[in-house]
């Protein structure tokens, strides 16, 4: 099986670079040398130039760049963590470090208590199944006006752009109208789960499973597709350890779970990452949110229930 997903791993880079003009993706810690500083996360090599993955220490908001060399340093990631210490991201770092130990959940569950809303998440794993476009067509009717753009965070994985390409341009069509405004997380690239393994032993805890490939590859695919990672990972199930949790951090990103995901009967409150699948696996917890959302109307008419942007959330409980 180690065999395998190596033999897949070298097909999926191999592709990545003839056909995508991606080569020499790889973690790469250091700082912007002009202000604004930003945190440099990843480097890679793409129609002649070098870019990266760039993140706003204080927005935690993620951008690519084509940088010269003078335009950037390189630094140990001790050091950078020590130079943003007292950013937003600084602090989100030092509190994910509280929250590592969960089989479960571990990672940020709820932001702001005083939000009068929530941060919607929605999971891609993989399926054969096409994308809810209902629930994204719902969300839209409900909210506009009152909020548009309207803030979601999609937590997607390498599996599903492969096989749902129109969807995929369905979603980001969305956003060029300027109807959503999306953030895209990172929720691994294969989201490895067995029915028959009890949960300490499955999911990115299964044996031989490549927690570089899981991670890197899926934001190479992220890029490739036109999308750009955020600061942000899911565990696939919700699912790690304190070993793969550190991990995750150790490539600069922030883990998220969520305290109400809708199809288990979790009910959101002020600041909840709320949770529900548009990957046509979970329609309960689909029926769940727009019930919710007709159940509120009223409340999204006069703007006192409301989504949040999930980095600007993250960011203010950090301050």
């Amino acid at each position: 099986m180690a065999r395998f997903s190596s033999i897949v791993s070298l097909l999926l880079l191999w592709a990545f670079d003839t056909f995508g003009q991606l080569a020499g993706y790889r973690v790469w810690f250091g700082v912007t040398t002009r202000k604004p500083q930003q945190v440099v996360l990843r480097q890679w090599h793409q129609n002649t130039q070098t870019r990266y993955l760039v993140l706003n220490p204080q927005t935690l908001e993620t951008s690519v760049v084509a940088l010269l060399p003078d335009a950037v340093q390189e630094l140990p990631w001790k050091d950078v963590w020590q130079r943003i210490s007292q950013t937003s991201y600084g602090r989100a770092l030092h509190s994910e470090q509280q929250r590592d130990t969960n089989l479960q959940d571990a990672g940020i569950e709820r932001t702001d208590t005083t939000e009068r809303g929530f941060s919607l998440t929605m999971d891609l794993c993989p399926s054969t199944k096409p994308l809810t476009r209902s629930v994204f067509e719902q969300l839209i009717r409900a909210f506009e006006p009152a909020e548009k753009p309207i803030p979601v965070t999609i937590t997607i994985t390498g599996l599903w752009m492969e096989k749902h390409l129109q969807d995929l341009d369905y979603l980001k069509n969305l956003v060029s109208r300027g109807e959503l405004a999306i953030t895209w997380v990172n929720h691994s690239y294969h989201h490895r789960y067995s029915p028959r393994l009890p949960l300490p032993v499955n999911f990115l805890l299964e044996a031989n499973t490549n927690l570089n490939d899981e991670v890197l590859l899926n934001e190479q695919a992220m890029l490739l597709h036109g999308l750009t990672p955020s600061i942000f990972f899911r565990f696939p199930g919700l699912v790690s350890d304190k070993a793969v949790f550190d991990r995750i951090l150790a490539f600069g990103l922030l883990p998220i779970g969520s305290d109400a995901w809708l199809a288990k009967n979790q009910l959101p409150k002020q600041g909840s990452l709320v949770l529900i699948h548009a990957n046509g696996n979970e329609p309960t917890g689909i029926t769940d949110f727009i019930n919710l959302i007709r159940m509120k109307s009223a409340s999204i008419e006069n703007k006192t229930w409301l989504l949040y942007d999930l980095p600007t959330s993250v960011a203010k409980e950090g301050r």
